[in-house]
Order: C-alpha cells, then sequence, then structure tokens
C-alpha cells in the first residue's frame, strides 16, 4: 500500500504555519491540538531538535515562574531528543509538549525584560550605580564611598532587607509584575510582602 506523504517544505509556509499552530496550541493550554500539530511535523520529517528549542523558548516566554519546572523538562527535553534521536524522541516530545500545555501560564518575566531593555535603551546616557552597590576594590573606591552602608540581607530576619538597589529615576518602577498564576503568585506575595515602599498594594 502507498503512503501519501504530506506536503511540507522545511523552508516554506507549512514548516511556518505549522510551527505557529504548535506553539499557540500550547500557549493556548490545548495539549490535544498541540500533540496534533507535533504529529504532522514529525510525520513531515521535521528535526525534533528545532521543535525541542522552541518548547525550550516557550517555557520561559509563556510559562515562566507560574511553573519553573516547565523549563527544566523543556531543557532536559532538548537533551534527551539529542542522545535518543527519532523515532524514540517523539515520546520524550510528546511528554514535554503535554506537560507544558497543561501547565499555568505567564508571560511576566518576558515583559519584563522587555520594559527592562526599553528603559536602559530611553536613557540619554547610563544611570550611575548607586554606591552601596558597587564593590571597593581598591583604598580609594572606599574613600570614594564604594561599598558605604551596604547592608548584607543574610544579617537580617528573613534573609531580607528593604533597601534602594535601583538608580534613583526608577526607585518606584516595577518591570516584574507577577501574576496569580500558579507558583508565580507566590512569588508575588512574597515580593509584596518584602518591598511594601516600591509595592504597594
Amino acid at each position: 500500500m502507498l503512503r501519501r506523504l504530506p506536503r511540507y517544505d522545511k523552508a516554506g509556509d507549512q514548516h511556518y504555519n505549522t510551527i505557529s499552530a504548535f506553539i499557540k496550541s500550547v500557549r493556548a493550554s490545548d495539549p490535544d491540538a498541540a500533540l496534533y500539530y507535533l504529529a504532522r511535523m514529525l510525520e513531515a520529517g521535521e528535526d525534533p531538535l528545532f521543535v525541542a528549542r522552541r518548547l525550550i523558548i516557550l517555557a520561559s516566554e509563556d510559562i515562566g515562574n507560574a511553573n519553573p519546572n516547565g523549563l527544566v523538562l523543556a531543557v532536559s527535553c532538548y537533551q534527551a531528543v539529542h542522545a535518543i534521536g527519532m523515532p524514540e524522541a517523539r515520546i520524550t516530545l510528546s511528554q514535554c509538549t503535554t506537560y507544558l500545555a497543561s501547565s499555568p501560564k505567564s508571560n511576566a518575566a518576558y515583559v519584563a525584560i522587555d520594559k527592562a531593555l526599553e528603559a536602559v535603551r530611553q536613557e540619554q546616557s547610563p544611570e550611575p550605580v548607586p554606591f552601596h552597590l558597587r564593590n571597593p576594590v581598591t583604598g580609594l573606591m572606599k574613600r570614594e564611598g564604594f561599598g558605604a552602608d551596604y547592608q548584607y540581607p543574610h544579617d537580617h530576619p528573613g534573609h531580607f532587607v528593604e533597601s534602594e538597589n535601583l538608580p534613583p529615576r526608577y526607585r518606584q518602577t516595577l518591570f516584574y509584575e507577577p501574576t496569580d498564576q500558579g507558583r508565580e503568585y507566590e512569588l508575588g506575595e512574597r515580593l509584596s510582602r518584602w518591598w511594601k515602599k516600591r509595592r504597594k498594594v
């Protein structure tokens, strides 16, 4: 019996359309759709390492701190796919895909770095690092105030002390705003307890 191979050009529209549908299905928390597009790619001979690399990106971009284990699994998936190859790699890719699709989602880390990068790009010149954060590696630096009044967090209750670590123009700026999804909810609660001045509720 002749087998009809799916039309799939690795450099053409089908390639880009299918990987887009795959990623967006995982982002949409739809493991069934994600598996369907994964199967289409594998059946057409797509490089499984390409798929695994995209899952690593997705684990940080779309799941992030809502489930930090997603990134750990995605990196392990890439290493396993590299080690074993096809056809067994399909199983590892399926495990990673279904786990990520079924995980709580957050793009807060992705949004945060882009906000910080935009702030840096808007500066006319780099904002000076606060003196207490500078490392006094020479006597002259120490006399100039490098490291003065630095408070070592581990010397304080709960290993935390509310300090001013951003340059003055950013003192009230929130680059990272945790969502209420998964583990990230706990991070947000902790940050709100710690940074009462900056993270006013």
